[in-house]
C-alpha cells in the first residue's frame, strides 16, 4: 500500500527565503555577499555601474544588462526598433555615469519561434541606430532559441582615465546634489501607453489616442544616454565627487549614492526639475508630479554631487539643477517639502524581483 502523504511544507522549505522578500538589490547582496578579488587590475567590481578594470594608461569600464521580454518591455506597444535603440541606450547610460567614453557592445538574444527574421531585422536596426550615434562598435554576441518571448543581454565596453572615473561612493557631507534634464516623464509616457493598451484589449477596433504625448511616450520608449555632460563638465572644470543614471527613480538613486558614500542627504521637492506638460498629466491621473519623479524611473538622466566650492560653475548652466545637498549620515536621508516638512526618502521604483 502507498502510504498518505503529508502535503504540508517540510521543515527546511518553510525556512526558504521568497525572492519577492528580498527585492532586487537585496538579491544581489545576497548573491555577491561571498565575492573575492582576486586580481590586483580590477579596481571595482559589484556596486557600481560599472565595473572598473585597470589597462595600463586607461582602465576599462564594463557593464551588462539583461532585458526580458513581459518584465522590462511589452510589445503590445513597444516597436522592435525602439526596443533594440532603447536596449542599446541603458547600457551606454551606465558608461555615462562612470564619467567614461562608451567604445565596444555585445548583444545576445533568446527568441522564440512566434518572431520572424523581419522583426529581428527591426531589433538591430535600433540597436545600430544608437551605435551610430553614439560613436559604439558591435563587436559580437550569441543568440539562442527561447521557449516563449524575448530575451536581450546587452554588455558594453568603455574607458576612461584612471583619475576621471567617478563613483557612487565619492560623495561627502556638504556635497551638492545635481541631477540632468528633467523626470518623471518617461513614468508618464507609461501610463499612457497602458492606458491605451487597455482601450484596445477591451475594443481592438479602436485607434490608439497618442497625439500631443510625444515628449513622454518618446522618454519612455526611445530614451537617451546623457555622454553629453562629461564633456560639459570638463569644460566648466567641475568633476563630480559621486555618479549614478536614473533608471529606477531618483528616490532610489539618491539612496545608492547615501548607501555607497555612507552619508545622509536633504532632497528639495520643489527643486526635482519637471516638464510642466508632465505636471499636468500626472495631476490628471492623480499622481503628485514629484512622486512621477521620485519612483518613476527609467528618465536616464545623470543624477551627480559636486563639492560646494563649484557652485558659482554650474548654479546657472541649463539642463542641470541643484536639488539638494549630502549631510552626515547620523542626520538620516530626508526630502524637504515646499511647506519645510521633513519626509524621510524611501524608493518606491521598479523592482523586478518584486513586480512593482
Amino acid at each position: 500500500m502507498y502510504e498518505k502523504k503529508d502535503n504540508k511544507p517540510s521543515e527546511a522549505a518553510s525556512r526558504l527565503t521568497a525572492l519577492s522578500e528580498l527585492g532586487e538589490f537585496g538579491l544581489i547582496d545576497r548573491l555577491t555577499r561571498n565575492v573575492v578579488i582576486h586580481h590586483p587590475e580590477t579596481l571595482k567590481g559589484i556596486g557600481d555601474d560599472a565595473a572598473v578594470i585597470a589597462t595600463g594608461d586607461k582602465v576599462l569600464l564594463f557593464s551588462t544588462d539583461l532585458l526580458v521580454e513581459g518584465i522590462h518591455f511589452d510589445l503590445t506597444y513597444m516597436p522592435f526598433r525602439h526596443l533594440g535603440y532603447k536596449a542599446a541606450v541603458v547600457n551606454i547610460s551606465d558608461i555615462a555615469a562612470m564619467n567614461g567614453i562608451p567604445r565596444q557592445m555585445t548583444v545576445s538574444l533568446a527568441v522564440s519561434s512566434r518572431f520572424s527574421a523581419e522583426a529581428l531585422d527591426e531589433l538591430y536596426a535600433g540597436i545600430l541606430m544608437a551605435c551610430n550615434k553614439y560613436k559604439v562598435d558591435l563587436v559580437g554576441g550569441d543568440t539562442s532559441s527561447n521557449v516563449k518571448g524575448l530575451t536581450i543581454s546587452v554588455s558594453i565596453i568603455g574607458d576612461a582615465q584612471k583619475e576621471e572615473v567617478v563613483y557612487r561612493s565619492g560623495a561627502g557631507a556638504g556635497d551638492l546634489l545635481c541631477v540632468t534634464g528633467d523626470l518623471g516623464s518617461a513614468y508618464i509616457g507609461l501610463l499612457i501607453l497602458e492606458r491605451e493598451k487597455s482601450v484596445f484589449r477591451a475594443d481592438p477596433n479602436m485607434q490608439p489616442e497618442l497625439t500631443g504625448f510625444d515628449y513622454q511616450i518618446g522618454r519612455q520608449l526611445r530614451p537617451e544616454a546623457r555622454t553629453d555632460i562629461r564633456n560639459l563638465l570638463i569644460g566648466l572644470g567641475v568633476k563630480p565627487t559621486s555618479m549614478i543614471d536614473i533608471s529606477d527613480g531618483l528616490a532610489s538613486e539618491i539612496l545608492h549614492i547615501c548607501k555607497q558614500s555612507a552619508v545622509g542627504c536633504k532632497l528639495f521637492e520643489g527643486k526635482i526639475p519637471i516638464d510642466p506638460y508632465t505636471t499636468e498629466l500626472a495631476k490628471e491621473y492623480k499622481i503628485i508630479p514629484s512622486v512621477a519623479a521620485l519612483s518613476g524611473g527609467e528618465d536616464y538622466e545623470l543624477l551627480f554631487t559636486v563639492k560646494q566650492e563649484d557652485y558659482e560653475k554650474i548654479r546657472d548652466v541649463g539642463g542641470i539643477s541643484i536639488i539638494g545637498h549630502m549631510t552626515a549620515a547620523s542626520e538620516g536621508k530626508y526630502m524637504i517639502t515646499p511647506d519645510g516638512k521633513n519626509v524621510p526618502l524611501s524608493a518606491q521604483g521598479w523592482d523586478g524581483m518584486r513586480g512593482k
